[in-house]
This record gives C-alpha cells, sequence and structure tokens, in this order.
C-alpha cells in the first residue's frame, strides 16, 4: 500500500502579507474560526450605521474581506458595494449579497460622491498610507454620509494586548496578521477626515468579558462587543460629511 505524501507545510508569511488571506479563505464564515472576532466587531460597526434615508442609497465597505458586515446591515436599506483586493474574499462576499469590486482601498474604484454610508473596519491597520485612505472614503462619501472606522491605536497597549496577548489565544487575531509598525496614530487620523469635510468622534470597543467567555465554551456563537472610555486599543471612529 503506497502512503499519502506528507502534507506541505503552510508557506512563511511577512507579518500583514495580504496572502494570509488566501491561507484562511475557507474561515472566513467560520463563527469559531481564524475570524471570529471580525463577526463581532462587524456587529458593533453595523451599529454605528443608520438605516438608508433614499431608495438606491448605497454602503461602500471598504476592504471588506469575506462580507462579515452584510448580515448585520441587511435590512437598512443600501446595496452594499465591498471592496478589495483579494480576490478569495471577494468570493466570500459575493456569496453573502455583497456587489464585488477589486480594487486598492487607496484609490478606490468609485467615482466621487457615491455613497450614502462608507465603512472601513478593520482595514486601516493594514495600510501604509492611512492618509491616502481616509481622502478616499470622505471622496466617494456623499455631503451629509456617515463614515464609520474601527481600527487598532498605535500604543503600546495595544501592541501588547492585539499582538503578544491575542495571537495566542482562541477568538484573537490570527498570528502574523497584523504588523504593530501599521497600527494607527488617532490623531492623524481625526485630522485627516477633517482636512475632507469629516469631524470623527472617537470611543473605545472591546470584548465583553463575561461573553467572550461564554464563547469559549461553546455557550454561545458569538461574543459581544462593548463600549469603553479608552480608545488606546481597538476604537470606533464616526462622522458625517460637511455640506449637503
Amino acid at each position: 500500500m503506497t502512503e499519502a505524501p506528507p502534507a506541505r507545510p503552510a508557506p512563511a508569511r511577512a507579518r500583514n502579507d495580504p496572502a494570509r488571506y488566501d491561507d484562511l479563505a475557507g474561515q472566513w464564515w467560520d463563527p469559531r474560526g481564524a475570524f471570529a472576532m471580525l463577526h463581532w466587531i462587524a456587529a458593533a460597526r453595523a451599529a454605528l450605521v443608520p438605516p438608508a434615508s433614499r431608495p438606491g442609497a448605497v454602503l461602500v465597505d471598504v476592504g471588506c474581506g469575506g462580507g462579515l458586515l452584510a448580515p448585520h446591515v441587511a435590512g437598512l436599506g443600501y446595496r452594499h458595494v465591498g471592496v478589495d483586493f483579494t480576490a478569495s474574499a471577494l468570493a466570500a462576499a459575493g456569496g453573502h449579497g455583497v456587489v464585488p469590486v477589486g480594487g486598492d482601498v487607496t484609490a478606490l474604484p468609485l467615482g466621487d460622491a457615491v455613497a450614502d454610508v462608507v465603512c472601513a473596519g478593520e482595514i486601516l491597520e493594514h495600510v501604509s498610507d492611512v492618509a491616502g485612505t481616509v481622502a478616499e472614503a470622505c471622496r466617494v462619501l456623499r455631503p451629509g454620509g456617515t463614515l464609520v472606522i474601527d481600527t487598532i491605536a498605535d500604543t503600546a497597549l495595544a501592541r501588547l494586548l492585539v499582538v503578544t496577548v491575542a495571537e495566542r489565544i482562541p477568538g484573537g487575531a490570527p498570528p502574523g496578521l497584523h504588523d504593530p509598525a501599521l497600527f494607527v496614530d488617532r490623531r492623524q487620523l481625526v485630522a485627516e477626515a477633517a482636512r475632507h469635510g469629516v469631524r470623527l468622534e472617537l470611543r473605545g470597543l472591546r470584548p465583553s468579558v463575561t461573553a467572550m467567555a461564554a464563547w469559549r465554551l461553546g455557550r454561545r456563537t458569538a461574543a459581544k462587543m462593548v463600549a469603553t472610555r479608552s480608545t488606546a486599543v481597538l476604537f470606533q471612529a464616526v462622522g458625517t460629511k460637511e455640506g449637503r
């Protein structure tokens, strides 16, 4: 009997290498998989999205990944357009009601002022050009539209919790997914959005300790994210673009 060849080891990847998302493509919609916490954060992000105020309203999901925001905004009345450059992620998003658009978040392949809402969830900590990404998000947003962001702060505490701790526990980010050198300067983020007519308000976000414990014990399919005063680790930002 011929033995099966040994499985190939996973390829070595640099931190923040986009190919890591291809390696994990089958786990986007697994509630206990590598992207579990992204499901919880997506629910918290959707809570900041207002219902559509007009027929044909558009929500642009910048760096949409596998489309995890989709079920949480499905009843709000938007055409959900997701932009990402990872083909496997776009395929997953397209299977969950998102209109997939291949493109770079620093040069969105969309016209000016086409979106009623722009969500940039868990993407700014993966780009080297935060200013350019924020400028693009604001460019495609209509006056009076809502910008919703969640990302990771550039602090020693965030580097400790998100990388050193979270990469070693269930529910935390997969090892190597983040490069702490790209974590986001909160003052820079607020200033860049203001330059483009969006005044952001920030608040912190963390998993509920009791809900996460119940999730780890298999008693819940998801954990709830709760607001905190501190924005030193994971935080949300929301604002409205000036003008009408």
